[in-house]
């Protein structure tokens, strides 16, 4: 897998990352009700604040996976299933929710497929 492939992925997971850290640590912050255009008081409803920690921590584990797709095992399969996961859980996002998800949340996950898919 080449460096640029491992740098892209990487930035796929750390995006991962920091929606577990909105979601679940984060949950009732500014920026959590900003990123997710919600209120601080809604998001500190206990059925609402308990639904964004769940979210969160599948968050937080798709971005572990893709670091142990690219750095435990070099897999560029796995990294490439991932991905498309990725790609398809954001226009999935886009549709139900705002279509700015698809880029947001799918833009970098894009470009990883192509460059995996082109061979770079």
């Amino acid at each position: 897998m080449s460096v640029i492939i491992k740098i892209l992925g990487t930035l796929v997971a750390i995006e991962f990352v920091y929606i577990l850290y909105l979601e679940t640590f984060a949950t009732t912050s500014k920026r959590t009700a900003k990123v997710f255009n919600q209120t601080q008081e809604e998001l500190e409803r206990p059925t609402v604040n308990a639904l964004l920690k769940n979210q969160g921590v599948y968050n937080g584990l798709i971005g572990g996976l893709i670091l142990l797709a690219i750095f435990m095992y070099n897999s560029q399969p796995a990294l490439l299933i991932l991905m498309i996961y990725t790609v398809l859980v954001a226009i999935y996002g886009g549709i139900t929710s705002n279509p700015k998800i698809i880029l947001l949340q799918g833009g970098v996950a894009m470009i990883t497929m192509i460059a995996i898919f082109i061979g770079l």
